[in-house]
């Protein structure tokens, strides 16, 4: 019998983890084996296990995702790296890939995707989300393409919380919605806001919608009636 690939699971919502746990343990030919809800844990944790596949989400309360792979692909040159993210921005998937992930999936589809992502990631393949795949294909040939938010020095002052939040303010989520998004306080959402109004010198809401539009962080159709 051919030994069960080893998981570890890296995000910050605990009841993120279960479910993907609960999806992961149908199949019995993978093993969740440890998880984390930073990128400092989940380092150790792939240091320490040597798994065979880590699930990470791009944004940590510590620090990206993205810079987290290439911390997991150096210290653990075998495990292969399967983003599962609420991003779905192409700038996001393409610098995942560009680092060294195998795989993206957004976290909307990983009820129906996260197991054939999986099976083809630890066949050695690349594996994108059908809803993003096309749009990242033209970006990677060349395609004209806005700039991303990376080479912004104000975005770069941005704890990843923070820039998460950006992304949700400027989609026209209220305090509430983004603190029931990301399992936090409305006043822990209130304090990021302010907290980045004051770090980008933003007055309002649609100051911030222009500046992720701006930065290609989100589609300025969105707002469009």
């Amino acid at each position: 019998m051919n030994q069960k690939k080893r998981i570890v699971i890296i995000d910050d919502h605990p009841l993120f983890r279960e479910g993907l746990k609960s999806i992961i343990a149908k199949e019995t030919r993978y093993e969740v084996v440890g998880e984390a809800g930073t990128g400092r844990q989940g380092l150790q944790k792939t240091k320490e296990l040597k798994p065979d596949l880590a699930l990470v989400d791009v944004s940590l309360p510590d620090q990206s995702g993205i810079e987290l792979i290439r911390e997991i692909l150096e210290s653990s040159p075998q495990t292969l790296v399967l983003i599962v993210s609420m991003h779905s921005k192409i700038d996001y998937i393409v610098k995942a890939f560009q680092t060294g992930a195998m795989g993206y999936i957004v976290k909307e589809s990983a009820a129906d995707m996260l197991l054939k992502g999986m099976d083809q990631v630890i066949q050695g393949n690349y594996f994108m989300d059908t809803s993003v795949s096309h749009q990242v294909v033209k970006k990677l040939v060349g395609m004209p393409a806005r700039e991303t938010a990376a080479d912004d020095v104000g975005y770069d002052t941005l704890t990843p919380r923070e820039q998460e939040v950006v992304i949700l303010l400027a989609e026209g989520l209220t305090i509430k919605q983004i603190a029931d998004r990301l399992y936090i306080s409305p006043k822990t959402a209130e304090n990021h806001r302010s907290n980045i109004m004051h770090k980008l010198g933003l007055h309002s809401t649609i100051e911030v919608v222009r500046y992720a539009a701006k930065l290609g962080l989100i589609d300025i159709d969105l707002w469009k009636d």
